[in-house]
């Protein structure tokens, strides 16, 4: 297949041979450093490891994170800058741990000229150990949002566990008593100390201390110690309480939470699935637990707003936390916990849906012959400016292709595809146009690199999304230039850079950019700041998420696609919390704007790093405008009023910079009122990502469109919904060589033919003549035996279910948390097959499933099948089979139809472009189990 060759050709070639160029079919990049390296603190441009112990992971070293200032060192070269990790943060020192739970934030300004808020860190104590005198700090562990930072003099030894969305930090202690020191200024107040535990208020902050079973606490004054009875560990609880919550309740909330103190996290990971039928995104993110002393297995969590509006399972308690995120809300005694969000879609670009005649037609064709000389009109010559213009050459391709224009369309996918061989080649002598390989650090950097691209690691997906994009569009039109044997390889190792979706390829740090606990990217590599890591341009960000979408769907490629939907998903969500405060419960009550220009890890400002101009702070996190950013419009009335800020803040009635920006964005939200202020003012400078040609086109057709409709969903990424004085319009793209079906979740369907763009509804219209990319339509995934025929389907690892029998693999079905979902599909792997062309013969379904739970005892997995005979999306039969209690002895069993049917509903009928869908879930039990793919796991309909 394509895409395992795309993936084989990558990893074979991440191992540097020599000094020199290393290949990728016909790309290729250089392992010889042709400008300046990741610096920092002594020896860290060529040992990364330097504060990293020898316990630690051997995988390439984590940056861009919410901790990553303890790794890499810049500013202080012996402990690192504060880390926050919602609700609680941290400073390493000397004598241990410092923490802080900031409650109060501080407000910059007044005014107009209110500019920034943060939750400074605010030292409550230090957790350490008596007598401690560590000179640095190191790290001697890391998962997905979890951190182990160590502090040794080589006496006494403090490890400590913390994590995003953790209320509690686990410590190791040797050499001395577990000591507890309040601040030199802090107002102490001990209200419990009963064996084992101690309770106690800092600066009005309630927190709970336990040590293991049989120690004691001492209490003198301000500072706090135990010999923990022998042992080396103990933890440090801060409680969701406030100054009026009353003694008996913080007391319940104390006993609560010792249930959980003796099983520290010893490691977090995310899992996340696109279910196709449903446009969900199902993301779990999992706790490894350690029991010190009891058998507790859980934990408590605090979820981030972008967490609790999507939870999927579990009651939070009622009592939240204060965090620079808005009120976390606590889960305890979980596991894991599980989040469904819907995809709305993305398009390669706007539909042409507005007169193709006419002088508007006339003006468009003009803006676009004005630019074929020179598509890009790069403004320089390093990466970022290069992605830039890469991206402006990609819109333009997209709307000539759409428009008919096919001289401007191959000048710009020439520009391309001239701008991407040249990058995409480390021929010998070649210092720059080139991509270098830093296995030390576990990167690839482009040079001439730019805005701390190299010495940083700052912005690569901002830079790199760019590339990608445009690499997408150039796929559609020259599929061979995109396969793994010409210039394939190199794509997907920009895309491994900034966020490697595979946790099997360790050349890169998993997810780099990407905070998997807070939901978005870090712009800073090294986070060196006494603020923590920051990034503003959240657009950017989903403009790489975006370009993931498109290269994934015309490659054929559903690993990159999916690992795109997931981070565009999730930040979607993110910015319209963290950025936009659309909800108003982020911000604090006197900040008093709209949107932050920058999000800092203890809070926001309205600033940017290069301009103080009111159109430049709120409109970073605008651009690139492209159909990848409909997220943008999904509140048209906070559109209005974020644009209406921006004029009162500048203090002027249209955008005097980026006038382009303001106006697709207003857009979004009133396509005439922004058509109408175009036509009156269309002699401003384009930003420069941007042209005249793409700017009308977005501003006139949104303007026939009218605003996005996040009401209706489709079973296709490449979609979406727009709505006008009550009619719709559906929106579809096909960027493969398949035709396609796409079905609407309001019974809509819209035939889509390789390579073109249609609209139903109020618009009917089709466009386009890309001939398609090298892949297969990722939704309906056809059957191989043609025309969807075969009965017999195989279960595949990423969803699918075709006739192909496929590699061997397996996939995890998550626990049912001691619950009985008994018929209730709960947190489901889906399999799904569409497309189908069958009659129906007599009998009934089989299905044989290889199923192991190990040595977990009281699983039992569950399969319901169903029907749908039109591709209509309704179900027309749906069977769920009783379940498979497995048993706990670590080898694959089998679950058959010989289970019976616990329940059934409608009937069976021919399938005519049908769909069969297979849900597949633990019903019982407390632990996952394991399904195995391919031809262990086959499914045989009554169909021929």
């Amino acid at each position: 297949m394509a895409v395992a060759a795309l993936l084989g050709a990558a990893l074979a070639v991440l191992t540097p041979r020599t000094a020199g160029a290393d290949t990728v079919g016909q790309g290729s990049y250089t392992t010889t450093a042709p400008g300046p390296l990741p610096s920092g603190c002594g020896d860290l441009s060529t040992n990364p490891r330097h504060w990293v112990t020898a316990n630690a992971p051997s995988d390439a070293v984590p940056t861009n994170d919410w901790w990553s200032s303890i790794l890499w060192k810049r500013t202080n070269c012996a402990y690192g800058e504060p880390m926050y990790a919602q609700p609680l943060g941290f400073k390493a020192q000397p004598g241990g741990l410092g923490v802080s739970y900031s409650t109060k934030p501080t407000i910059s300004g007044s005014g107009k000229g209110v500019g920034e808020y943060h939750f400074d860190y605010a030292e409550d104590f230090v957790a350490g150990v008596s007598g401690l005198t560590a000179p640095e700090v190191k790290v001697d562990d890391w998962s997905d949002w979890t951190v182990s930072p160590y502090l040794s003099d080589g006496t006494h030894t403090l490890r400590a566990t913390i994590g995003s969305g953790l209320p509690f930090a686990y410590f190791r202690a040797t050499g001395g008593d577990a000591q507890i020191k309040a601040a030199s200024d802090a107002t102490v107040d001990v209200w419990s100390n009963s064996k084992s535990t101690l309770g106690y208020t800092v600066n009005g902050h309630d927190y709970v201390a336990f040590a293991p079973t049989g120690a004691t606490w001492t209490v003198n004054g301000s500072t706090f110690t135990s010999s923990l009875a022998g042992k080396d560990y103990f933890s440090v609880a801060v409680l969701p309480t406030t100054p009026s919550t009353s003694a008996s309740d913080r007391a319940g909330l104390a006993a609560e939470y010792a249930k959980y103190a003796y099983d520290p996290v010893t490691g977090t990971a995310v899992s996340y699935r696109y279910d196709e039928a449903d446009s969900t995104v199902t993301t779990t993110y999992h706790f490894t637990t350690t029991a010190l002393d009891g058998s507790e297995t859980g934990t408590v969590a605090a979820l981030l707003p972008h967490q609790w509006r999507y939870l999927a399972d579990g009651s939070p308690l009622q009592q939240t936390y204060v965090s620079s995120r808005g009120p976390l809300k606590v889960l305890t005694g979980v596991t894991s916990f599980t989040t469904s969000m819907v995809f709305h879609g993305v398009l390669p670009e706007i539909p042409a849906v507005a007169d193709s005649s006419g002088p508007d037609a006339t003006t468009l064709q003009d803006y676009l012959n004005a630019e074929k000389a020179d598509p890009t009109r790069q403004q320089s010559d390093d990466t970022y400016w290069t992605g830039k213009g890469l991206g402006r050459a990609a819109r333009l391709a997209e709307i000539a292709d759409q428009t008919g224009n096919t001289d401007v369309r191959d000048a710009a996918l020439s520009a391309i595809k001239s701008k991407l061989t040249d990058w995409f080649t480390a021929s010998p002598g070649k210092t720059g146009h080139l991509f270098y390989y830093d296995r030390n650090w576990g990167t690839l950097i482009g040079y001439p690199a730019s805005y701390g691209s190299d010495q940083e690691l700052n912005d690569h997906h901002f830079h790199y999304g760019y590339y990608i994009a445009a690499a997408a569009t150039l796929a559609r039109f020259d599929p061979t230039w995109a396969d793994a044997d010409h210039y394939g390889g190199m794509v997907d190792l920009l895309i491994r850079d900034a966020n490697n979706y595979d946790r099997t390829d360790k050349r890169f740090p998993y997810l780099r950019d990407f905070d998997i606990y807070a939901g978005h990217d870090w712009a800073s590599g090294h986070g060196s700041f006494a603020a923590g890591n920051n990034q503003e341009s959240s657009s950017e960000g989903m403009n790489f998420d975006n370009a993931l979408i498109q290269w994934g769907t015309a490659t054929g490629n559903k690993a990159v696609r999916d690992a795109g939907i997931y981070m565009y998903t999730t930040q979607a969500a993110a910015i319209h919390d963290y950025w936009f405060d659309t909800h108003h419960q982020i911000y604090p009550s006197d900040f008093p704007h709209k949107e932050l220009g920058m999000v800092w890890s203890n809070g926001g400002a309205y600033a940017t790093w290069f301009s103080s101009a009111p159109e430049q702070i709120q409109g970073i996190n605008l651009l690139p405008i492209t159909g990848g950013h409909l997220y943008l419009g999904d509140d048209p009335t906070y559109v209005k009023a974020n644009y209406q800020e921006m004029l009162d803040q500048a203090g002027k009635t249209q955008p005097g910079i980026w006038t382009d920006i303001w106006y697709e964005y207003l857009a979004l939200g009133d396509g005439d009122a922004a058509l109408a202020d175009f036509r009156a003012n269309n002699s401003f400078t384009s930003e420069e990502g941007e042209s005249k040609a793409h700017t009308f086109h977005w501003i006139r057709n949104l303007a026939a469109l009218g605003t996005v409709d996040t009401t209706v969903t489709a079973d296709n990424p490449l979609t979406a919904v727009f709505t006008k004085n009550g009619a719709r319009t559906y929106v579809a793209a096909n960027t493969t060589a398949t035709d396609t079906t796409v079905h609407f979740s309001d019974g809509t369907t819209v035939q889509v033919p390789a390579g073109k763009t249609v609209t139903a509804g109020a618009h009917t219209w089709s466009g386009g003549s890309a001939p398609g990319g090298t892949g297969p339509s990722p939704t309906p995934t056809p059957s191989p035996t043609g025309g969807g025929s075969s009965p017999t389907l195989y279960l595949h690892d990423d969803g699918g279910l075709t006739g192909t029998v496929g590699g061997t693999g397996s996939v995890t079905l998550a626990s049912a948390d001691g619950t009985n979902h008994d018929g209730d599909p709960y947190r489901p792997v889906t399999f799904t097959a569409s497309g189908l062309n069958m009659k129906y013969q007599g009998g009934a379904t089989q299905f044989d499933l290889a199923v192991d739970a190990k040595d977990v005892v009281g699983n039992a997995v569950q399969l319901q099948v169903s029907y749908d005979c039109t591709g209509d999306g309704k179900w027309d039969r749906v069977e769920t089979y009783r379940y498979f209690a497995t048993d706990p002895v670590p080898s694959w069993e089998h679950y058959t139809n010989t289970a019976g049917l616990a329940s059934q509903s409608g009937t069976l009928c021919d399938l005519k472009d049908g769909t069969v869908q297979a849900k597949i879930w633990n019903a019982l039990g407390n632990a996952t189990s394991t399904l195995a793919t391919g031809e262990q796991s086959v499914l045989r309909l009554p169909y021929s």
